[in-house]
Formats: structure tokens, sequence, C-alpha cells
């Protein structure tokens, strides 16, 4: 028998707080949607109430001479860079599903994009929150408040929860002027380690790029770099570029180089195929490529160069995906790094979990954390690595 789910769809934070309670008293487990671009993440099991948080949505204060504005969660990101653009200003946040995610989801789930290599990650630009708990607090942190609760920075404890927490309902977030100038540049290398090289040589320099991906397969290896700024830093930037390829590849420009990042933001894996994505030190990521090209099945590897945000794709016999993702994740925590799985068809998920079957660093921590804001354990299962 299905059993039926109840649906919240709050159009407040204190709505949104009280829907968060009334579960929790009942310990009945809640799911959190925004646009839902998230919802492959983890190993999910069938809630019991589903709070959706698109009626969340709308611009709260913006202070363009400030830098600084403050969104409820449930906007979608399009909207808020929309509503920046008409004040010559954006939100350099550039996440996978960028088209369709919200404010909260992208914060909850850490989705920084390629330009992190040149403004941040999510925790960067994040300056305030209002965050409803799992009791029916609405709690408070940064931006226009002087003291953290209970201690905590809520802000980058937030950042990556997954909602395990609680729910995000307001963002307040540091933007910049429009760049005036950007162009890009790419460089084909025949393999893994010179497009490595080369991207380590641009990241020596005083040259930051906006973004600085490695794009490869087994014998062909893309460095692409946006540059965005003012028009002689972005030059500087292409020539640097241009000098760090010429002794193991080629380059050029490429006009539409922000068109073809898109779509690598995610690298989706093929509909019966696996996504592993790592958290790498920069150094660590060379070898790591060159180790997952080895393995059966491998088909591609996008590497966020500049902050170690890898990702690679397998496909194939399910025994050598899942021989394959294993050894990803192994060679993540060897690297000093972590990795998890992204993507996988439905019929492995019995046999392939997430986060694989060792511990991650600071798991101990995490359940401390997960104990004292959701003590009934009723926000998200199956979500995070705390099983």
């Amino acid at each position: 028998m299905t059993t039926l789910v109840e649906r919240a769809r709050p159009n407040t934070y204190h709505e949104c707080a009280r829907a968060l309670a009334s579960a929790s008293e009942q310990k009945r487990s809640i799911r959190i949607i925004g646009a839902g671009t998230k919802s492959y993440l983890g190993d999910l099991v069938q809630a019991d109430v589903v709070v959706e948080t698109a009626g969340l949505r709308g611009i709260v204060a913006h202070v363009p001479g400030d830098l600084t504005v403050t969104v409820a969660a449930g906007t979608p990101l399009v909207d808020l860079q929309r509503s920046l653009g008409e004040h010559g200003q954006v939100l350099p946040l550039d996440p996978p599903h960028g088209d369709a995610a919200t404010v909260g989801g992208i914060v909850a789930a850490n989705s920084a994009g390629f330009r992190r290599a040149r403004y941040g990650g999510v925790r960067d630009l994040l300056v305030g929150t209002t965050t409803a708990l799992a009791d029916g607090t609405l709690a408070h942190a940064g931006g226009r408040v002087v003291k953290n609760v209970a201690g905590y920075d809520m802000n980058k404890l937030l950042v990556g929860s997954l909602g395990t927490l609680g729910v995000i309902t307001e963002c307040t977030f540091k933007v910049l002027p429009l760049p005036a100038a950007i162009a890009g540049i790419r460089a084909s290398f025949s393999r893994a380690a010179d497009a490595f090289a080369a991207a380590d040589a641009v990241a020596r320099t005083p040259a930051r790029p906006a973004a600085l991906v490695v794009d490869g397969v087994a014998g062909t290896w893309q460095l692409l770099v946006l540059a965005e700024g003012e028009a002689s830093a972005v030059e500087r930037t292409l020539a640097i570029v241009a000098d760090a390829a010429a002794a193991r590849g080629s380059a050029e420009r490429d006009a539409d180089l922000e068109r073809t990042l898109g779509p690598l933001r995610e690298l989706p894996a093929e509909p019966e195929g696996v996504l592993v994505r790592a958290s790498l030190p920069p150094a660590a990521q060379r070898a790591f490529a060159e180790g997952a090209q080895r393995l059966e099945g491998f088909t591609r590897l996008v590497a966020d160069a500049a902050s170690g945000t890898v990702r690679a794709r397998l496909l194939g016999d399910d025994d050598d995906m899942i021989a394959g993702a294993d050894a990803l994740l192994a060679a993540a925590r060897v690297c000093g790094g972590s990795a998890r799985i992204e993507r996988r068809p439905d019929r492995l998920r019995a046999r392939l979990g997430s986060w694989g079957d060792g511990d991650l660093p600071g798991l101990f921590l995490m359940r401390r954390l997960k104990d004292a804001f959701d003590p009934h354990a009723v926000l998200e299962p199956g979500r995070g690595p705390i099983r």
C-alpha cells in the first residue's frame, strides 16, 4: 500500500517554521524541495511530509551602494540575477542547474560553479541567513544581526548541509558590479598531465581567471579559461594562458566559451552511467585524473582546477561501474580529499551508496550537530552521510 505524503507550501517564514515544528513533534520525516534540481543527491527514502519552498520568493532588500542583496530562499537564481542586472550588478555564482535552481537550494547544496576560481564559493559570498529549525524556531545569523545564534557560525554550517539542519528561508549575499569585459580561451593537449600542468602554471601567475577548467577523455584534454574584468586585465590573462599552453599544446580564443562551460558544470551521467564528484587538494587533481582514465568504463572527467572539484563519469557493465566508483572514492581519500556518488541508475542504488563504505572526515562532529539541531532526526532522512 502506498503511503500518502503530506505537502506543506508555506508562503511565509513563520508558516515554514510551524510546518517543521508540527512534523517534528509527531516524529514525521520531512523532505525539502525548492526547484527539485538536487533530487538525485543522497540515499533518499520516502518522507512523510514534503515542504515546498517555492512560495518563499522575492527580493527582500537590495542596497546597490552597499553591494548587498537579501532574498527569500525560494527565489530562482535567474530571477535574482535579472533583478541585479537592472542595477548593473551580479551575484557571481554559476551553479549546476542555474537556469532552474533556487537560492536556498544552491546554499544548502554548496552548489558553486566554475566562477569560484575568481570570486569564491557560496561560503565566501553568503553574509546572512534566516533558517527555520525543526523545533519551529526562526534562527537569524550574520548579515543584519550582531551575534550568531547558539554560538555557531550558522552561515557556514548551513552551506552544504542539504537541508539536514533546517530549512533556509532567507539569504543575504555580497554582490559585484557586472564585469566590463569577458573573453575565453581554450588550450588542447594529448595528456591529462599537460592540461593540469598548464592549469597550475596559470594559477601560479597574477592572473585571476573567472574560470579555470580541465575537461577531458583519454587522449584528448582541454584547458578552458574564462577571463572577466577590465579589458586590459582580460587581455593579460589570455596571454598568460597562451604562454602556459605553448610548451605542451596549442591555444585559441573561444568566443562561445561561456556556452561551452554550461553543461560541464554538472557533467550529467549517461542514463545508465555513474557520476562521481570529488573534492581534492588542487595539487592532487593530476594523479586522480590519470588514475580515473585507466579505469574500465571511464568516459570523461571535468575539473574545476582552481578549487579541486572534480567530476568523473563511468559507463558500462554494472560490476565495472561499481568497481570504478569504489576506486575513485578510495583514490579521493588517498589524495587527502573526499568524494561521493552524485548519480547512478536506480538499479544500482542498493549496491552503490552515495558516500561509500568508509567514514568521512568530521562525521563525529556532523552527528553532534545533527543531534543539536534535529534531535528527532526528521529532516531529510538519507540525504547526508549520517545513517
